[in-house]
Parts: C-alpha cells; sequence; structure tokens
C-alpha cells in the first residue's frame, strides 16, 4: 500500500521547527538598480563544513530586466498541515518570486539541484491585471488555502493596493482576495494569526509615490502609511484600522508571534517626523478589538551635515530607518534592522511590552561606515535591512540595499552590496561569524534571504 509523507520541513508547531537540521543553502533575490541586466536568485553557501561557505555557488537570471527582485517566498510551507485547509502532501519546492517593478511573476523549481534552479513558469503583469486587478508585487505567503501575494497597486498602479491568490499547484491566478476591504487604500506588508482568523496588512503607499524616490512633500505632509488593518481571515472582510497619527510614517514589517495561540506580534515604524526617530510597536488583543502599543524607541543621532545626504543635512542627524524585522522562532528575540545608523539590534521580546535590548553590531550606515573583520572593500555603506534567522535561532542572515529608487536618498555615491551572518549566544548576543562576507558582485544589489527548508518568517503554524 503506498504511503504519502508530509514533506520533511514542514512543522506542526515552531517548537517543532526549531528542532530542524540546519540550513546548508541560502536564496537571495539580487537585483539591477539601473534596470539593465536581468536580475538574480542568488544561492549561497551557508554550510560552515563546505570548501566553498560563504560564497555564491548558483544563480537563476530573471528572463526580463527591470523586473527590481524584492520580496519573496515558497509555494508551501507548514501552514499545509493546518486542519482547516490541510493539504499535507503538497512539496516546499518551488520559490514565488514577485518583481515589485515589473509586476511579473516568476516560479522557480529547487528541484532535482537546490544549487541550480530553474525558471518553470512566468506570470506576465496583463495576466495579473485581468484577474486580480493588481500591479507592482511586494510580498508573497503560504496560506493554508493557497498562495497569498499582495500588492502596492491596483492595474493602473493607483490605488487600492491588496492581496490576491495563486492556486498552489497550477500557480494559476484566482483573484482577488478582499471581499470588504473597507477604508484601507495603501498596502504594504501582511501576515496573520491563524488561531484567532485574523489577517493584518501594513502601508507604505501608491506606486506613483515611491517609484523615483521618497518624495519629501509626501513624507513630510504625513501622506505615506501610518495604519495597521485587522481583517477576518476566512470572510475576507475588514474589521478594524489603527491609526498611529501623523507623527508616524512608513509603518512596515509584521512579525506575528510564532505561537498560534499568542494574539501579538510586532511592527516597526520606519520614521517619525518629529525627531527622525524609528519605534517597534506591538498589537495585540484587548477585549473584543485590537490594540497597539509603542515598547521600543530608537532614537535618531547627531552627525556633521558634510557627512549627510542632501536630504539630511538640514536636520543634522543620522535617523535610525528600522526598515526590516525578525522574530526568532520560539518568540523570545526580535531582531531590527537600522538601516541608517547601521545597527542591528537585538531585543528579548519574552514580555512583548517590555522589551530589553540583548545584543547589537553595527555595519555600514550612513555615517559610521562601519567594517567587518572579512571585508577587504573598506568602510561599508548600506546598512543592515532585510533579516532572516534560522528556525533553531542562533544564525542571522541580513543584507544591505533597500530599494533602487531609494538607496541613492541615503547613499548619493551608490550601495556596494554585502551579505553577511550573525552567530547568536544560547542566551542572547549576537557577534559577526568573521568567516562570513559575501562582497556582493557588482552590478547587483541584494535583498531578501529565504533559507532552505523554511526561516522565520516564511512559515505560519496552526498547533502550539
Amino acid at each position: 500500500m503506498a504511503s504519502w509523507q508530509p514533506d520533511p520541513s514542514f512543522y506542526p508547531s515552531p517548537r517543532m521547527a526549531a528542532k530542524a537540521p540546519k540550513e546548508t543553502l541560502a536564496y537571495v533575490a539580487a537585483f539591477d538598480p539601473d534596470r539593465r541586466t536581468p536580475d538574480a536568485i542568488a544561492v549561497v553557501d551557508v554550510d560552515p563544513q563546505s570548501p566553498s561557505y560563504s560564497q555564491i555557488v548558483g544563480q537563476v537570471d530573471m528572463p526580463n530586466a527591470g523586473d527590481e527582485l524584492h520580496h519573496f517566498g515558497w509555494n508551501a510551507c507548514s501552514s499545509c498541515l493546518c486542519p482547516n485547509a490541510p493539504h499535507p502532501h503538497m512539496e516546499r519546492r518551488y520559490l514565488v518570486v514577485p518583481g515589485l517593478r515589473s509586476s511579473r511573476l516568476h516560479i522557480i523549481d529547487t528541484r532535482p539541484d537546490p544549487r541550480n534552479p530553474k525558471i518553470v513558469k512566468v506570470i506576465e503583469p496583463e495576466t495579473i491585471a485581468e484577474r486580480a486587478g493588481y500591479s507592482r508585487l511586494h510580498t508573497t505567503h503560504c496560506g493554508p488555502e493557497g498562495i497569498y501575494v499582495n500588492a502596492l497597486g491596483n492595474a493602473e498602479g493607483k490605488g487600492p493596493g491588496g492581496i490576491f491568490l495563486l492556486d498552489p499547484e497550477s500557480f494559476e491566478v484566482l483573484g482577488q482576495w478582499e471581499m470588504d476591504r473597507g477604508p484601507q487604500k495603501l498596502a504594504y506588508d501582511f501576515w496573520w494569526h491563524l488561531g484567532h482568523d485574523t489577517m493584518i496588512t501594513s502601508e507604505w503607499g501608491t506606486p506613483d509615490t515611491f517609484e523615483n524616490g521618497l518624495v519629501p512633500e509626501i513624507l513630510l505632509g504625513s501622506k505615506y502609511g501610518r495604519r495597521l488593518h485587522f481583517w477576518d481571515l476566512h470572510k475576507r472582510k475588514h474589521q478594524q484600522e489603527i491609526d498611529f497619527g501623523e507623527e508616524h510614517q512608513l509603518v512596515f514589517e509584521l512579525r506575528p508571534a510564532h505561537d498560534p495561540t499568542k494574539a501579538y506580534g510586532f511592527v516597526g515604524c520606519v520614521i517619525s517626523l518629529k525627531d527622525l526617530s524609528a519605534s517597534i510597536w506591538t498589537w495585540y488583543r484587548d477585549g473584543d478589538k485590537w490594540a497597539v502599543r509603542k515598547v521600543i524607541e530608537i532614537p535618531a543621532e547627531p552627525a556633521d551635515p558634510d557627512l549627510l545626504p542632501p536630504l539630511l543635512k538640514g536636520f543634522k542627524a543620522v535617523p535610525p530607518l528600522v526598515t526590516d524585522i525578525d522574530l526568532s522562532m520560539d518568540d523570545r528575540f526580535l531582531y531590527v534592522s537600522c538601516w541608517g545608523t547601521g545597527d542591528m539590534i537585538q531585543y528579548d521580546v519574552s514580555d512583548p511590552f517590555e522589551p530589553k535590548e540583548a545584543g547589537r553590531v553595527r555595519i555600514g550606515g550612513i555615517v559610521s561606515r562601519a567594517t567587518h573583520p572579512k571585508a577587504t572593500n573598506g568602510a561599508l555603506n548600506g546598512g543592515p535591512q532585510m533579516v532572516e534567522i534560522s528556525r533553531d535561532g542562533r544564525r542571522v542572515y541580513f543584507t544591505n540595499s533597500l530599494y533602487g529608487a531609494i538607496d541613492p536618498q541615503f547613499y548619493p555615491e551608490g550601495i556596494e552590496g554585502w551579505m553577511v551572518k550573525l552567530d547568536v549566544g544560547e542566551n542572547g548576543g549576537i557577534e559577526f561569524d568573521p568567516n562570513f562576507f559575501i562582497d556582493w558582485p557588482k552590478g547587483h544589489r541584494p535583498h531578501q534571504v529565504r533559507l532552505e527548508g523554511g526561516d522565520c518568517s516564511s512559515d505560519s503554524y496552526c498547533y502550539p
């Protein structure tokens, strides 16, 4: 009698996922900011026992130039084991890779040779616009019902942005997810609490307000995103909006607790118009409503205007610019990327309302230009940006580019790409792996990292 087994990289609970085998490969989105050569997914050897450790060992090039690969994800993950929509015999095999600028969607097969992935399907922007009414694809998540993809604009590149679904086997575009979007117009990130039947979405702006860089008048006028939206995940209906207030701009990355019994998570706000500080907020269930509370504030650092880009000279300070966050699988440590100052900060968030700093490193930065033990190219620029954590929480990887049109606004000389790894102490604390530094090949800049077999922002779980 035939016996089908779930993919061994699927785990019913985050506790079990934390015991998964160590990753040996990482997949990294790399893009050409000049949009002249095709973007790529690079394959990086992250096995310390390998002779090619800390090297790019494979690459798949996109068929077109100008995609601006940004965020991407797996076709299937541990949510396939959820009891409300089980499909446990799916395989974590395909990377779902959108182009943020092109609105083109690539399906990449990582088997049979994970070091040599191949493109097996390309969904053109016209198809997505016709079937889902969206463009400027940003984030993908594998969910119980299929593959969710969000978009920052409608078919014409205006508002509202939103979410659509792909069939998890055929990769056909099924259509728009929202049944009733309520007041939601802007989009950025999305995640969910499967155990509480709730989706959360955050905000950036419509494509015309960021594709050529941040617009100072829009930023200072508090016209970029500043709200969280809470949805009934099953009914696909908007339930609640929380406005962070005019001071706060660019409410970005969402990281819910991995434990499905917990109804809280963390979101980063890139900048305060009052003092250039950045902040981390905890959302949580408060009676029959959702609420948020600011739990971390990271101040700007005074700086010599001569060392600052034109955008910041008048402020005489370097803003932290928190552009990404990530939460360890045990919900204990939150990692916060400060792309402006060059800090990667580790917070103990065992109490999600009273975070405590547990570790900090500095690399790059608008003024600091801090280096790395293995770097040979002098002062580094860019700063900690896209961050990813191993399932056991002992390794943290990150890259240094934010977005092609925004990079030169803060690093006018052009970002020289790099990727690094941190080692994490058993009870917290972080330090650079002195043997892991990738001086990214010229012509491309690295962005999101995905780890073989899953990581701390790829999967969701239905069992505690």
